[in-house]
């Protein structure tokens, strides 16, 4: 730019140091009757995502302690909500199922049709569990599923059934609620949900 320029003449500095950053207040703890500063987020609860009280640390620490997501659910909703928590709450089918197999698709076609569809894929299922009824616990498994086996302290014989029953009793013996948050068993449950994952996904379960 030219020393001369009109351009040059209508530039202004500001007087303020750059990069001077404002000084922020915390906003009072929302907690009734308190007056300190309310430094610490908590989290209003199911359905208010994304919404926090503030509060000060004393009082944040006693509002998490008394904090429980599934206050005002029933044991089914509760139960249904962890099952669907496995797949991120996304719809899932079994392995081997498609949309017109698994009756998403009825509106589109007859009773009768469906039907058709439905024994053609039972057939030949039943078929071949007669033949292989023998050869189940033979069965070559993967090393990645002979550990997730083993998370879950089974052996290789392990059905379907009894996977997900021992998968069951885990997750209520490692559940945070059922340790006071401990994080070790948090890190159990979270290594006990990626085998059981990882078993549905082999088809194992």
């Amino acid at each position: 730019m030219k020393l001369e320029s009109k351009y040059f003449d209508s530039i202004r500095v500001s007087s303020k140091r750059q990069g001077a950053k404002k000084e922020e207040r915390a906003p009072l703890c929302q907690w009734k009757g308190c007056d300190k500063p309310g430094a610490h987020k908590a989290p209003k609860g199911r359905g208010r995502d994304g919404e926090f009280f503030h509060f000060c640390v004393d009082h944040v620490r006693q509002y998490n302690a008394e904090y429980n997501y599934f206050d005002g659910m029933s044991d089914a909703e509760v139960s249904n909500f962890r099952k669907d928590a496995l797949t991120g709450h996304r719809p899932t089918w079994k392995t081997g199922a498609n949309a017109w197999a698994h009756g998403t698709r009825d509106e589109g076609r007859t009773a009768e049709a469906a039907a058709r569809v439905q024994a053609t894929a039972r057939a030949p299922r039943k078929a071949r569990s007669s033949r292989t009824e023998t050869s189940t616990f033979r069965r070559q498994l993967k090393p990645l599923e002979q550990k997730s086996l083993r998370v879950l302290d089974l052996r290789d014989d392990a059905t379907s059934q009894d996977i997900k029953t021992r998968f069951k009793e885990l997750v209520k013996i490692h559940h945070p609620d059922a340790n006071g948050g401990d994080s070790r068993s948090e890190e159990k449950l979270r290594e006990i949900l990626q085998a059981y994952n990882y078993l549905k996904q082999s088809g194992l379960v």
